[in-house]
């Protein structure tokens, strides 16, 4: 299936060298804006949140990348990645949009107590109220609250969800994910992080 791809680069020949390699990027630093691509990755997310957005940088400190994964990005890598490993990262998340356009892989409706998840329409709500969840929010959402009670350590929920991340960002879209659900219910807990094995969808 062909793929149109955007390419947010200010180095032309790294935007060359990528678009060779047909990958859709988002780079922080664009031109006199050294933030520009995150304000960017904003408000791309606000216009569509089922769109796949990957940071593609040259900063690669723990802060930067928890603000790109907290402004909605679904993952983050520094430009010394191999090639080969970018590609894995990408080909995740066109299989997640995949899925999406087949709901019938999955159950349609998953309702868990007060969550209700739409894999048809892609939506979340927690106590009838709507949480914004991006792709990647809501397939862990989902792969978690399908069995609830069941730990899934990092590499069950990447296996399950479609994702090839590491167990940083795993971490910090678990935490994006809480706060979230926070934001219209203070009370919630429902995510449980069993310490030294992964988490779980309390039952």
């Amino acid at each position: 299936m062909p793929r149109r791809i955007a390419i947010v680069e200010d180095d032309a020949a790294i935007r060359a060298n990528y678009a060779d390699a047909d990958l859709a990027v988002i780079d922080i630093g664009l031109g006199e804006e050294p933030d520009g691509g995150f304000a960017l990755c904003r408000e791309l997310r606000a216009l569509s949140p089922g769109l796949p957005i990957l940071f593609l940088t040259a900063r690669d400190s723990d802060f930067d990348a928890v603000s790109g994964l907290r402004l909605g990005a679904d993952d983050y890598l520094t430009k010394d990645v191999s090639l080969p490993h970018l590609l894995a990262r990408i080909s995740a998340l066109f299989r997640r949009i995949d899925a999406l356009r087949e709901p019938k892989a999955v159950e349609e409706v998953l309702e868990r107590g007060p969550l209700k998840l739409d894999a048809k329409r892609f939506t979340a709500s927690w106590k009838n109220q709507s949480v914004a969840l991006t792709l990647t929010e809501f397939w862990m959402v989902h792969t978690l609250a399908k069995f609830p009670g069941h730990v899934k350590d990092r590499e069950g929920l990447m296996r399950e969800a479609n994702l090839v991340v590491d167990e940083g960002t795993i971490t910090s879209h678990v935490k994006r994910i809480r706060r979230k659900f926070a934001a219209v219910d203070p009370a919630f807990e429902q995510i449980d992080t069993v310490y030294g094995m992964g988490y779980r969808w309390k039952a």
